[in-house]
Order: C-alpha cells, then sequence, then structure tokens
C-alpha cells in the first residue's frame, strides 16, 4: 500500500506539473486588460505601513482592549491576467485599541515565497502543505494565539501581536492537510470543527476538529465526488453540517490560465451532510437541497423535531459567469430547515435582499439564537461584488430587520458583534469593522451600538488611506495572564 501511494503522488505531481505548464501558457494569451478586483475600490496598496495615535471621534468604549484584525487579497506585483479576488496575496491589517485610545494600525503581508521573492525577503518559516502558501482569507484566535487562514491548500500562518512574526504551522505538527478559512467554535465544548477540502484530492473531504488547547484530534476522510468547494460549514449540538453544493473543480479553467479553477458544475447533486460530531464518514446523513450556492452560514441549531435549522446567504449560482470574482444572484438571508429523517431540505426567505457576510453573536454558535448581522449588497450584481452602503441586523424571533446607513460612497465589510462583557444579553455589545470612504481615499474602523443599530457609531477611529476590500476580521481582546 505505501508503494502504491507513493507511485499514485507521483504520477500526480508530474501530471500536475504538465497541467502547469499548459496553464502558464494559456494564462500569458489571456486578455490583458483592467481587472474589477485590481482597479476602483479593490486597487492594492503598494507598502507596508505603522502609524499610532489614530485620530479618534466619539468614545471608544474602554472595555475594548485587544486587536481588531482583518485580511484579504491584495497581490504584490498585480497581474491581471488569470487573476482571481480569492487568489490574491494575502495582506492582515490590524488596529490595536486600549484605554479608549486607538493606539496603533499596521498592515503585513503574509510572508508566502511568492510575496517574500518579490520583497526581496526571507519567507516566513515552517513547512508548507504542497505548493501554494498564499493565505488570505481569515485571521482569528485560537487558543490564545493568533492565526491567518486559507482554505484548499496552506498551512495556517501564525502571528505574533504586532503581525511582524509570521510561522507556517499545522497546529504543532496536528495537522496533516488543509485546513479552512472558517472553523468554527463550540462555546459549550471550546472545541473547534471544521470541513475541509484540497484542490489536488477532489475524492476526499475531511472533518477536523481542533481541542480547547488548539490540537487536532480528528481529521476524518469523507468521501465526495467532483472536488467541491467548500467555504463555510456548520455545527449544532448533535452534528458537523457539511454544504456539498454545485461548484466544483473545473479542469477547464485550470488549464485555461485562470487561477480559481472551480466552476458552476449542474451535474453535481446539491446536497448537505449531516455528520453526527463523533461519527465515522459512513454515518453522515446526505439530504437532498435545490440547486444553490452558500458562501457563509449564519448559525445553527437543533430544533426540538429532530431537524436542523441553519441560517445562510445563498446564491442561485455561482461562478457562472465570469472569472474574477463571485458573481452570480444573491438570494438573500434564507433559513434552511434539514430532516434527516425524509434526507429533505426545505428553503424559506427570511430576507430577499441581496447581503452577506452574516455574524451571530459566536457564543451562541450551534445554539438557538436571535439576532444575525450582515452587509448589504448592490441591488444588481457588480463588477467588483461590494458596493451598498447599509448593514442589516436581523431580528429572527420577530423578523423585525434594522438598517444602519452609512452614507453615499461608504462602504462597509464584514462586521463582528462583540459582547459587551461575559454575561452581556444576545444583542449587548458592539458591531466592530471597517468603512471605506472612497471619495475621500480613507477608512474607518466604525464601533456600533448593538442596541441603537440604525444610530451613528459611538466611535470611529480613522486610517488615513484606503484599506481595499478584504474578506473576514475578527475582535481579538488582549490575553491577560
Amino acid at each position: 500500500l505505501v508503494m502504491a501511494g507513493t507511485v499514485e503522488t507521483a504520477i500526480r505531481s508530474v501530471v500536475a506539473k504538465g497541467v502547469g505548464i499548459v496553464a502558464d501558457f494559456n494564462r500569458k494569451h489571456l486578455p490583458q486588460t483592467d481587472h474589477p478586483f485590481l482597479t476602483g475600490i479593490h486597487q492594492p496598496l503598494t507598502g507596508e505601513m505603522t502609524l499610532v495615535d489614530l485620530p479618534v471621534t466619539g468614545t471608544i468604549p474602554t472595555a475594548l482592549d485587544g486587536r481588531y484584525l482583518r485580511i484579504g487579497p491584495n497581490p504584490v506585483a498585480p497581474d491581471p491576467a488569470g487573476y482571481h479576488w480569492f487568489t490574491g496575496d494575502g495582506m492582515v491589517h490590524g488596529i490595536a485599541l486600549g484605554d479608549g485610545k486607538a493606539l496603533w494600525y499596521r498592515n503585513r503581508w503574509i510572508r508566502s515565497r511568492a510575496v517574500a521573492e518579490a520583497l526581496g525577503e526571507t519567507p516566513a518559516p515552517g513547512p508548507r502543505n504542497g505548493g501554494f502558501d498564499t493565505v488570505n482569507t481569515n485571521v482569528i484566535d485560537i487558543a490564545g494565539r493568533t492565526w491567518a487562514l486559507v482554505e484548499a491548500g496552506s498551512y495556517p500562518v501564525e502571528l505574533n501581536e504586532t503581525l511582524d512574526e509570521q510561522t507556517y504551522n499545522p497546529f504543532d505538527g496536528t495537522l496533516e492537510g488543509s485546513f479552512t478559512a472558517h472553523p468554527h467554535r463550540d462555546p459549550l465544548t471550546g472545541e473547534h470543527h471544521a470541513i475541509a477540502y484540497e484542490a489536488t484530492d477532489p475524492n476526499t473531504i475531511r472533518h477536523i476538529v481542533l481541542s480547547p488547547e488548539g490540537k487536532v484530534i480528528r481529521e476524518l476522510p469523507i468521501a465526495v465526488k467532483h472536488g467541491p468547494s467548500i467555504h463555510d460549514c456548520a455545527i449544532t449540538a448533535r452534528y458537523a453540517v457539511i454544504l456539498d453544493l454545485p461548484v466544483t473543480f473545473s479542469m477547464k479553467a485550470l488549464i485555461g490560465g485562470h487561477r480559481f479553477p472551480y466552476a458552476w458544475n449542474p451535474e453535481h447533486h446539491a446536497r448537505v451532510g449531516l455528520l453526527p460530531r463523533n461519527g465515522a464518514a459512513e454515518d453522515v446523513i446526505w439530504c437532498a437541497v435545490d440547486p444553490a450556492y452558500v458562501f457563509h452560514v449564519a448559525n445553527a441549531y437543533d430544533a426540538p423535531d429532530g431537524s436542523v435549522v441553519m441560517d445562510v446567504c445563498a446564491y442561485q449560482t455561482m461562478f457562472a459567469e465570469g472569472t474574477g470574482g463571485p458573481n452570480g444572484r444573491n438570494m438573500g438571508l434564507e433559513r434552511w430547515t434539514i430532516d434527516p429523517i425524509a434526507g429533505t431540505v426545505r428553503r424559506r426567505t427570511i430576507d430577499a435582499s441581496p447581503q452577506e457576510f452574516p455574524r451571530p453573536d459566536e457564543r451562541r454558535f450551534g445554539q438557538p439564537y436571535r439576532y444575525a448581522y450582515t452587509i448589504a449588497l448592490p441591488e444588481s450584481d457588480g463588477e467588483q461584488f461590494l458596493g451598498a452602503t447599509r448593514l442589516y441586523k436581523h431580528d429572527l424571533a420577530t423578523g423585525a430587520r434594522e438598517t444602519h446607513e452609512f452614507g453615499a460612497g461608504r462602504y462597509p465589510g464584514e462586521f463582528v458583534f462583540v459582547p459587551a462583557h461575559a454575561d452581556a444579553a444576545e444583542d449587548e455589545g458592539w458591531l466592530i469593522g471597517l468603512v471605506i470612504d472612497l471619495p475621500n481615499e480613507t477608512t474607518d474602523l466604525a464601533i456600533i451600538d448593538a442596541r441603537d443599530f440604525a444610530g451613528a457609531p459611538i466611535a470611529s477611529v480613522r486610517v488615513p488611506h484606503r484599506i481595499p476590500p478584504g474578506f473576514h476580521g475578527n475582535w481579538l481582546p488582549e490575553q491577560r495572564g
């Protein structure tokens, strides 16, 4: 068996090199045009900065002692040929708050091999998981340590407090393969659950569990077909929830020179898997769902009748047209009720307005909850994905929706809910995120009182340049020993 595996690996390596040569050739012959995710609001920054004593409007709550970190793509040497927003070099942005002040802002590229070569530096140390080491999608706290994450390839990158020390780290040697950008922490057990996939293995996904200490204690392979792109997952008290939806690996896109080789695949049957949290692969309960794609789940929980309730931002299709970034009609916020007995999924629209990046109070992950926060998307499909100026607060108990409007030319990214204190009620706290002021080419870190959602931010920190739209951000409180 070992010899067979070695031979298979060697064959795959030769094939991959051949495909790579063809892809590089075709990429050089793609049209050289302005790319919507490299221009305008998305134009990359050209360097790194350290700024101190940032100007503050309003009053920063003294309870906010820590760092807001956000990561996204920022190519060090932008090349529109074959570029996809999801594949750009990762850059972390951080703003430290303490004593009611904005102490510093820093932005740092993740020192992948390609970034380090472009900058004339040494790559970040640590082992790599194959050849792909771009990390650009999420930055979170796991077991009191800071981790930058990506799906489908690279190991995580551990960061120090100032973002300057970076190490590729498979959770201290306990992770075998790729990870995900969206592990979900169960607040009742302290474990993180993840569903991971790898572009080089289209027939397998993995359920990964991290202990409260941040070590991998489960890495269960599960058989799939076609190489599905699984960006997010969910947990309940009973299950890890798998989204096996019709965006799959595309050899046509890869050979054509496109750096993100995934596309809408109508031949791939859409389904949701309910994996008992300690179950084997054959225990997954697969439930059919109408074709759709989901990047992000707000939350999920077990209902008293035995079904699973999961709230998602859904798309009619994804990557069916265009190769530069997300596209397809956004169907708004939906509730999917998954019946493990009938093997079905019932979809209901909560709010049909286009929206994304749903976030709950994460102290309620995997449990019944009341509030979800999202950012609005443009009503018409925009080339640059973003373009609306609003946030939404959904009361899932009453069906009410509140709106926070930032005003013309001011575009928010994902906002995260931060509870005011350990025992705070579900919406007792703040929403924190970045807002681009495009006309002035500046950015604000806005802090909104979740209970005065439509009101003006209680505080705003000004960053004197435009931080390009990124993916995910989180509040990491200061660790006091």
